[in-house]
């Protein structure tokens, strides 16, 4: 399988960390990113949206990590990273849903202005944040994770730019149970560090 790849991208590390843990190989293409490669031949034909990360698996192509995430779980993992019963798997679908909007919006789009200097709302994102990491951090006050008694593929998904916050002006200071979960994931068998975690 062919992960086409950008290492400061959080998207992309939430499979690779996935993978990591999970002990599912991936050949790692990098990008070059900044020289558009992902907007023209071959990768836009891959995939037309112009994005990574993009997973091929022989004749599977695949963008968005989320759904990379469910594909890898149901295809390549052990079951508990993706629960097989209806209210397990609808619980993680919650969290890859938080993951692609409110964490997306929030903290990883605050990262966006600060660190790559993308023209968006910066007081906006801060609010975004500000609103949903009490909400996982009360939800972690709870459980250790996300779903269930063990990591699950929401926690590959919530993690990385919750974990990246910092990134973009928003401290983890007052989520201790962000900050043991985070921690919690980097104990973990395989875990696979990035820059900025």
């Amino acid at each position: 399988m062919k992960l086409h790849d950008l290492e400061l991208s959080g998207n992309c590390y939430k499979v690779r960390l996935f993978a990591a843990l999970a002990g599912i190989p991936l050949d790692i293409a990098p990008v070059d990113f900044l020289g558009g490669a992902h907007k023209r031949p071959p990768l836009i034909d891959l995939n037309p949206w112009g994005e990574i990360p993009i997973l091929e698996d022989g004749e599977v192509v695949l963008r968005d990590s989320q759904a990379i995430l469910v594909y890898l779980a149901l295809k390549h993992a052990a079951p508990g990273w993706l629960p097989r019963d209806p209210a397990g798997m609808a619980a993680v679908q919650q969290w890859l849903s938080t993951a692609a909007n409110e964490i997306q919006n929030g903290p990883c789009a605050a990262r966006l202005v600060d660190k790559f200097g993308y023209a968006l709302d910066k007081a906006d994102t801060l609010r975004r944040a500000a609103r949903i990491l009490p909400l996982v951090d009360a939800h972690l006050a709870r459980q250790r994770w996300l779903v269930g008694a063990q990591p699950t593929i929401a926690d590959c998904a919530v993690m990385p730019y919750v974990a990246l916050a910092p990134e973009g002006g928003i401290a983890l200071a007052d989520y201790p149970n962000l900050r043991r979960w985070i921690d919690d994931m980097r104990a973990l068998p395989g875990f696979l560090p990035m820059p900025g975690i």
